[in-house]
């Protein structure tokens, strides 16, 4: 035992090693202890040895001195009864609240020597001086609430931290409580609000439904009522609505004791903006026809707690039919993946101190069991359970979850409620926030029972649990899935195929046998690379789900893996490298485009690493890795260019894969592919041009979008080829020599391949298909001073040299200015020409079948309509305004608005539209692997395209409303730029 003694010659006092000595049997601050234990006297000092292994010996010792000055008796009971003693320093060590009310009601110290007798709810209702079922006639009912409240609390604390209760007996006694606490509300309320015509009952939701809450929390409820017999239905109602309003006042309203705690009815039919009140039928014909998913997943916890218990369990029992069928219901899936999404993009953000919302927190884990539960307990009652705990172990039981998993997950949760009671018994306040404070984590460890570094054990354990709880739920919704197609140890339950599909589904597999056939395959036998797809599996799956169609991706990763899983790179790549698998996940399972250059090229999955690795590479830097590629296959020409065509294969997969995770803009798309393309010819016509004589030069002239420098995913090689013969060559033999040239082009390019075709289009040369291939220069001029015609004039608008002899690609160009970019503009009579042949091509050139307003290419305000404006700009004005002479559809209408040709926000209105149907366009083709003009009409196709966009899962129908307002905007700008309405 402690002594404190004075020194009797005046010298240092005695006091100062005792302090120390406190310091080192755990009191943070031992002088303060040493005079407060010498201001309290001997019986205090008498004490101190039991204090020294409470969780917080300073607290304690600070509301033990209070207590003992409030009623010096208590120290003489705590010296004769163990018990009692053990159990309130334990409460003093920890909560600082609990010593304020033992100050205020001293008396209640008896409460902690024994088991408390008679039942919480009878104890709470004598409090208020009511009978069940009567109104309260207790003076000052609502302290009387409080005092009667805390003196239960505090037992069960005291139980709770001397270890001789189980967290899911506290958990269990603190609904219990609160029930209690509601029920006594009640009677007071029935002091203010005659109930004689209305029966009404109170449903315990969330955590106190489902006999798992914490020390302070918001009590969910919702208020179901009935009117009694002969009563008028809106009268009761009326009545049940004051009745409940001042049930929740007597739990929350401030007094001298204190409140109690908020009572929430925000998860009642349309939350705040509904009824406080219904009747069972109202409720129910709610749920049938309105409810949303997540509120089935609210109404797993319903349980009654006051009131009309006969009236709350019905509710309960017609509910619960309903909450066991919603998997049935129209857009579960979509919910269940929304809910899904939400939970693990919530796990993996970056962790903080919340226990409750923190990634991995509380909330995720309760959260994600509810999701497992709704999916699975249609068919399987046995997994209908109300408490987080409970639930978990019945689907791991059940196989549903993986048992390793759900010790693991259970183990982390049931420390995470620990931390979270310590935290809020300390100030009896609502706090889920692990605190930064040394003194607050010393007390948190002690409290745990870490005695040797307190700050320092608690901690590394916290962490240790909340990751753990982060890395096991990655996976939690995906494991049980491999395990249903694994062999395992008969003791280890396993998903059912039912059940395995079942989650499939719910997950937005559409067809999960198949799914259950790639997974099998994937990690089937004991090599190594089925146990690294183990591995990887339970991770992508929940990747693959996040796409547009995860079915596509799993069969594409099934594919890649079967192509390259004997390469050692690529698993070693997946598994050590997140961002390379997630984004695999993406692309397979948005792009059928992508997915098919990836099978044909590998190795470019490694690109998937980095930003950098996608970035757009310059022309020059292509042209310089087709020349080398060339070089290395001199003589041989179909290898050459099939090199060229696998360095092109590998530049389109890196385009689009830029494109689907938006890290390059439409414009930016065009450029890159049109560049490509003149690559690709470019060491094609170098293939070409070494197998014939050197007696022309060569040049191919880009038309059309690629002329534009807009190319797309699906877009064709409009070109012209033009020659002119060197100096002594007769015409002749250079034009045979040219035909030749431009046939081998188109020939090497059409071999073939397993890379996306290169299609050669000349059909713009003069006479079209009825004219020669190949042209001279000479020949070109002689053919556009005498048959040119305005259409003509407006195709040359896009010509730009593309690939062979530059200096003879400038002269075409040259010449053909004098048509694209007339001196004097355009006649009148041309530009109603112009106007009848576009009005003649959208009553004509439309497919048959196709809706105009959902056609990219020739319904209103699409692409035609926009490009035809910049197009009439430029043949009427660029022969004046030099800056109009571009062949880039958007720089022409930008240059226009610069030079007042048009107004800034008719500009800004068609370039919106070009932009968004050309992204449209490219998104079909990215996604369905074909070219496609119009947005999809199939529902299906439509949300893929929508979602590889940007839009979300359920913006379908944005996208297509945003679609009809762009172009409608843009055609309003035609029909007056244009047409001149």
């Amino acid at each position: 035992m402690l002594r404190l003694k004075s020194c009797q010659d005046g010298g240092v006092p005695r006091i100062e090693s005792t302090a120390a000595r406190l310091a080192r049997l755990g009191f943070v601050d031992g002088a303060r202890a040493a005079q407060l234990v010498r201001q309290a006297g001997a019986e205090v000092e008498e004490l101190m040895e039991f204090l020294v292994d409470v969780a917080d010996p300073d607290e304690a010792l600070v509301s033990l001195t209070r207590l003992a000055e409030r009623d010096p008796a208590v120290l003489d009971v705590l010296r004769r009864d163990e018990a009692l003693r053990t159990r309130l320093l334990a409460v003093l060590g920890v909560s600082a609240a609990l010593g304020d009310h033992l100050v205020r009601h001293p008396g209640q110290v008896a409460l902690l020597a024994g088991p408390l007798p008679g039942d919480a709810r009878a104890e709470l209702l004598k409090a208020v001086g009511a009978q069940p079922g009567q109104a309260a006639t207790a003076e000052r009912p609502l302290e009387a609430l409080r005092v009667a409240y805390r003196g239960r609390l505090l037992h069960l604390a005291a139980r709770d931290l001397t270890g001789e209760a189980t967290l899911a007996e506290v958990m269990a006694e603190l609904s219990d409580l609160a029930g209690a606490a509601l029920e006594a509300a009640l009677a007071i309320a029935r002091a203010e609000v005659d109930d004689g015509e209305v029966r009404l009952a109170v449903i315990g939701m969330g955590k106190c439904g489902a006999r798992e809450l914490n020390y302070i929390s918001d009590v969910d409820v919702i208020f179901v009522a009935e009117p009694r017999e002969g009563a008028d239905e809106t009268k009761a109602l009326r009545t049940a609505t004051r009745l409940a309003q001042a049930m929740m006042r007597a739990c929350s309203a401030t007094t001298s004791e204190g409140s109690l705690w908020e009572v929430d009815a925000g998860l009642r039919p349309e939350g705040r903006s509904g009824p406080l009140v219904r009747t069972l039928g109202s409720h129910l014909a709610y749920y049938r026809r309105w409810a949303k998913t997540w509120e089935f997943q609210a109404l797993l916890k319903a349980r009654p707690v006051a009131g009309d218990l006969e009236l709350g369990s019905a509710y309960v029992e017609a509910v619960n039919d309903l909450v066991w069928t919603a998997a049935t219901r129209e857009h579960f899936v979509e919910d269940v993946q929304a809910m899904r999404r939400r939970v693990e993009a919530h796990v993996r953000a970056e962790g903080d101190r919340q226990l409750k919302l923190g990634p991995g927190g509380l909330r995720d884990i309760e959260f994600a069991v509810q999701l497992l539960q709704l999916v699975h307990g249609r068919l399987d009652p046995l997994l209908r359970r109300r408490a987080t705990l409970p639930a978990l172990a019945a689907l791991s039981r059940g196989g549903y979850v993986g048992r390793d998993d759900s010790r693991g997950l259970a183990e982390a949760y049931s420390y995470l409620r620990q931390i979270e009671h310590l935290l809020q018994l300390h100030r009896l306040r609502r706090t889920h926030l692990v605190p930064t404070d040394e003194s607050d984590l010393r007390r948190l460890g002690r409290a745990l029972g870490m005695q040797t570094d307190p700050v320092g054990e608690f901690t590394a354990r916290w962490r240790r649990h909340a990751m753990e709880a982060r890395r096991l739920h990655e996976k939690l919704f995906y494991r049980p899935l491999l395990q249903a197609v694994s062999r395992l140890q008969e003791s280890e339950a396993r998903l059912s195929t039912t059940a395995a599909k079942a989650r499939l589904e719910a997950l937005g597999y559409v067809d999960p046998t198949g799914a259950l056939h790639h997974i099998a395959a994937l990690t089937a036998g004991v090599s190594r690379r089925a146990a690294i797809q183990r591995t990887l599996l339970p991770v992508m799956l929940g990747w693959f789900a996040d796409t547009p169609d995860p079915d596509a991706a799993l069969l594409g990763f099934r594919q890649v893996s079967d192509k390259l899983g004997s390469t050692p790179w690529y698993l070693r790549l997946l598994r050590d490298e997140t961002a390379v698998a997630s984004r695999m996940s993406r692309v397979l399972g948005t792009s059928r485009y992508a997915t098919g250059l990836i099978m044909n090229a590998p190795e470019a999955v490694a690109m998937l690493g980095s930003d950098d690795e996608l970035a757009v590479r310059s022309r020059e830097s292509l042209a310089g890795e087709a020349s080398a590629a060339v070089s290395r296959y001199q003589g041989d020409p179909e290898p050459a260019v099939a090199a060229v065509r696998a360095l092109r294969r590998k530049e389109l997969f890196r385009t689009a894969v830029a494109d689907i995770f938006g890290l390059v803009e439409i414009e930016a798309v065009g450029s890159a592919l049109s560049s490509l393309t003149d690559v690709t010819l470019q060491a094609t016509l170098d293939v070409a041009l070494a197998k014939v004589p050197q007696v022309t030069r060569f040049a191919v002239i880009a038309m059309g979008r690629l002329g534009g420098m807009e190319s797309s995913y699906a877009s064709d090689a409009d070109v012209m080829f033009v020659h002119s013969p060197l100096p002594g060559v007769a015409e002749r033999e250079a034009t045979d020599a040219a035909f030749a040239v431009a046939n081998e082009v188109r020939r090497l390019l059409s071999l073939p391949a397993p890379d996306p075709p290169l299609i050669i289009d000349p059909d713009l040369r003069p006479e079209g298909r009825q004219g020669p291939l190949v042209r001279t220069l000479a020949s070109y001029r002689a053919y556009y001073a005498r048959w040119s015609s305005p259409w003509e004039s407006q195709a040359l608008l896009r010509a730009r040299f593309s690939a062979g002899d530059a200096a003879l690609g400038q002269e075409f160009t040259a010449m053909v200015d004098e048509l694209r970019y007339p001196k004097g503009g355009l006649h009148d009579d041309a530009v109603r020409e112009i106007r009848r042949l576009k009005a003649r091509m959208e009553a004509e050139r439309l497919p048959r079948g196709a809706d105009p307003g959902l056609h990219t290419k020739l319904g209103p305000g699409g692409l035609s309509d926009v490009e035809w404006v910049a197009q009439l700009l430029q043949l009427r004005y660029a022969g004046t305004l030099a800056s109009l002479r571009t062949t880039r559809t958007l720089d022409a209408l930008r240059a226009a608005a610069a030079e007042g040709l048009l107004a800034p926000a008719d500009e800004a209105v068609l370039a919106e539209a070009w932009r968004f149907a050309s992204r449209i366009r490219d998104a079909i083709m990215l996604v369905k692997g074909r070219p496609g003009d119009s947005v999809p009409r199939d529902s299906g196709e439509r949300k893929l395209v929508a979602q590889t966009l940007g839009y979300p899962p359920d913006g379908s129908e944005d996208f297509l409303d945003d679609y009809r307002r762009v172009t409608r905007r843009a055609r309003q700008v035609v029909d007056r730029v244009f047409y001149g309405a």
